[in-house]
């Protein structure tokens, strides 16, 4: 099967390291999503173990289209019944951009139509009940170029089960992970958030460090699909578990001066079951200081677009440059859409990564010299 797996614009090299390092053999990065192939064990570790990535599709078909009879001929193309049994739901959604076929309940409805054509040649019937497992259909069309998926994942990656409760800012759980590999994120790290808010970055480092595969707390659509083998879901889910790291000395701090913030975060540190690696206190930024010999600071300041004007947010990142000195062993990872940042931090960024938060053009602002 070919399998495709998309992610925020600029981790697409990052994502495909991460599942390589996961044991996917095969991964290729491409604009906005990685591609690789694999077995129904593929499926099911890809989903299990993706950190940066938004969810695990098989691709059903790929062609040109401009108008409704290629769209129908291509999607009947494909081998559905491989997939949907007689009783399954299968809906559709997608999208298009800058094509013949523009409309989206039009595609959606000749996309449905040519699978149930398909099936009934199979199946040798007239009515679908769609009572069963959830087959979701998704279709991108970008410049006549259709693209025809299978969703196995369910809910986004990003949710990985641990966050029941946020802050009014959180960040996605994707990206938070994304800023620990950045950061190079090992077992034996002692990592810092002084912005933590409902501490999705510490706990995505604790769970990097311990090896705590992404998605081994929560429940996917392929589950409930009756084509794929329980055994291989279970042998997955168990080699999984064992190569959790319990031994790693990693551990963490995460402050804020929101109370209600750190209770939702030691909360979902929790449920994340890295409550043990990490300390939140309530502690401002003016007071930052540490006597550790090696940290890794790692953040998502309060900026403009966000929770702060521009005005108090570049006040924030002056009194960060004063707080987060140059010492040997300490490095800072920040994020922020501000492209002042580094006047206002009051020194240039050792290396930058360009990436989206969302439709939000970011920084990643790196400093470990």
């Amino acid at each position: 099967m070919q399998l495709v797996a998309p992610c925020l614009l600029g981790l697409e090299g990052l994502a495909a390291n991460d599942l390589k390092f996961k044991g996917i053999p095969g991964v290729r990065a491409e604009n906005g999503r990685v591609l690789f192939s694999g077995d129904e064990s593929t499926i099911v570790r890809a989903n299990l173990s993706a950190s940066l990535c938004a969810r695990v599709f098989i691709l059903m078909a790929e062609f040109e289209a401009h108008d409704f009879d290629a769209l129908f001929e291509g999607v009947r193309a494909a081998d559905w019944s491989r997939f949907i049994g007689e009783r399954d739901a299968f809906p559709v959604k997608g999208s298009s951009l800058d094509s013949d076929l523009s409309s989206i309940p039009a595609c959606q409805k000749i996309i449905k139509k040519a699978v149930v054509e398909k099936l009934r040649t199979t199946y040798r019937t007239a009515w679908f009940e769609e009572t069963g497992g959830v087959h979701q259909i998704q279709f991108r069309i970008f410049k006549n170029r259709v693209s025809v998926y299978l969703d196995t994942t369910g809910p986004a990656l990003n949710k990985r089960g641990y966050r029941a409760l946020s802050n009014d800012a959180p960040m996605k759980e994707t990206l938070a992970a994304a800023m620990a590999e950045l950061a190079r994120v090992r077992r034996d790290h002692l990592v810092v958030d002084p912005f933590c808010g409902s501490g999705t970055i510490v706990i995505e480092a604790a769970r990097k460090a311990l090896n705590i595969m992404p998605g081994i707390d929560r429940g996917f659509a392929f589950e409930q699909w009756s084509q794929l083998d329980p055994s291989v879901i279970e042998n997955e889910r168990r080699r999984a578990r064992e190569e959790e790291r319990r031994d790693a000395s990693f551990s963490a701090y995460g402050f804020d001066i929101d109370e209600e913030a750190l209770s939702i975060a030691r909360h979902n540190a929790a449920l994340a079951r890295v409550a043990d690696r990490i300390v939140f206190e309530k502690r401002d930024i003016r007071d930052y200081s540490d006597d550790f010999e090696r940290v890794s600071v790692i953040t998502n300041p309060p900026y403009g677009e966000r929770m702060l004007d521009i005005k108090a947010a570049r006040e924030l990142y002056r009194v960060m440059g004063e707080r987060f000195v140059s010492k040997p062993y300490h490095s800072y990872t920040i994020i922020s859409p501000d492209e002042g940042f580094e006047r206002a931090f009051g020194r240039p960024a050792d290396k930058r990564r360009k990436l989206y938060n969302g439709a939000l053009k970011c920084q990643v602002f790196m400093y470990y010299k």
